[in-house]
């Protein structure tokens, strides 16, 4: 069954899920009153939102949409510039954050949406949404350009993706020649004790870097000898990091020799010049996209529609390109050096929605087993 497909299992599970995580959200949400989520303003650089989506500017344009997104502050950047120039009349408030903040925002917000679409957020977690009747079918214009492989299959789908990102190593060649330590090519070499102390890694229960990381070696081994490796990987971590970049560029600054994290940043900070080896994994990567969605609404703004069309058009995918070396629509963007060849033959058969349905026991049980190891959470 293909990672995403609605079957009868995932019906079945929906009300253990839901369950689970309007546990999460209650947690979230009651972070929520006491710490300020920041937000860009993308389309008004003045305008800096603090976790509340923005009320409609004043003058200005003929429509306003609120986006909510993970993606990152300088890529949005980057993608809203191509926007605007396309689309001058039609005002966006970007409110960003992470995967789990945003995902808590949709179902705290269930009866009263204050967001109009998302966009570059987490399949997995627009999953949960979806089960609870957050989002809207929608067929955007282009959709037959998308990789089957990387969008709901329903006809009108309930998401789209735009692009993969997936779990690799950065090594420090520095660090590694100093300490005598052979360069890791597989999962199952950073078990070996030589590399004790020597690896840190990013906390799959605040990052979804950290998850799918977990996730993939859950799949790949079976639980049984899942649990037995990460056991084994446990004994050589110094630190699970709240963060999925924190591990690379604390390999960068040569403060670890390794560091588990995702594909891109392992890459980038190579071809910025950082001693940075980027390793993919014999075994294959642990994978998410990140997609888009239309929210459920009583009114639903034909401009939202007509932003999800632009998100997965030629033109931003090849900007989507730039940071990512595998997006939904194909586009004439090389494969960025560091990426092996077939980056698409790297993934791991990845279940998605068993990933989704088992999110919170593999939790309790990671944080049961290696909590102690975590960094200090700010605040």
């Amino acid at each position: 069954m293909r990672p995403w497909a609605h079957g009868s299992r995932w019906g079945e599970t929906r009300h253990s899920i839901r369950v689970k995580w309007l546990r999460f959200v209650a947690f979230l949400v009651s972070a929520l009153t006491i710490t300020l989520v920041t937000a860009a303003c993308v389309a008004n650089p003045d305008a800096v939102q603090d976790g509340e989506a923005p009320a409609a500017a004043a003058g200005g344009g003929s429509a306003s949409l609120t986006v909510y997104t993970a993606l990152e502050d300088d890529q949005v950047a980057d993608y809203m510039a191509l926007w605007e120039s396309e689309y001058p009349d039609i005002e966006v408030n970007i409110v960003r954050d992470s995967t789990g903040i945003i995902t808590a925002k949709l179902l705290a917000e269930k009866d009263n949406p204050q967001a109009d679409l998302v966009w570059g957020t987490a399949a997995s977690s627009l999953l949960i949404a979806d089960e609870e009747g957050l989002l809207e079918p929608y067929a955007p214009a282009g959709l037959d350009k998308v990789n089957p492989r990387f969008r709901d299959d329903r006809n009108p789908p309930h998401w789209v993706g735009i692009d993969v990102w997936s779990s690799a190593f950065c090594v420090n060649t520095v660090e590694a020649e100093r300490l005598g330590l052979p360069i890791p090519t597989s999962w199952e070499d950073l078990a070996d004790p030589v590399y004790r102390g020597q690896i840190v890694m990013s906390n799959p229960a605040s990052s979804g870097t950290g998850y799918l990381s977990v996730s993939a070696m859950l799949q790949l081994k079976g639980e049984e000898e899942g649990w037995a490796y990460l056991d084994a990987l446990h004994e050589n971590v110094a630190q699970y990091m709240h963060s999925g970049s924190r591990p690379c560029r604390a390999a960068g600054q040569g403060e670890y020799a390794i560091g588990i994290s995702f594909d891109f940043r392992a890459v980038s900070q190579k071809n910025d010049g950082e001693p940075i080896e980027p390793v993919f994994p014999e075994e294959g990567s642990g994978w998410d996209l990140e997609a888009n969605a239309l929210i459920k609404k009583a009114e639903i703004k034909p401009e939202a529609q007509t932003f999800l069309d632009w998100a997965i058009s030629a033109d931003v995918s090849e900007l989507y390109a730039q940071n990512f070396a595998i997006t939904a629509v194909e586009t004439s963007v090389p494969i960025p050096e560091g990426f092996p060849a077939d980056p698409v033959a790297q993934l791991i058969d990845n279940d998605l929605v068993w990933a989704a349905q088992n999110r919170d026991r593999i939790l309790e049980e990671w944080t049961k087993r290696y909590d102690a190891k975590s960094e200090p959470k700010e605040g």
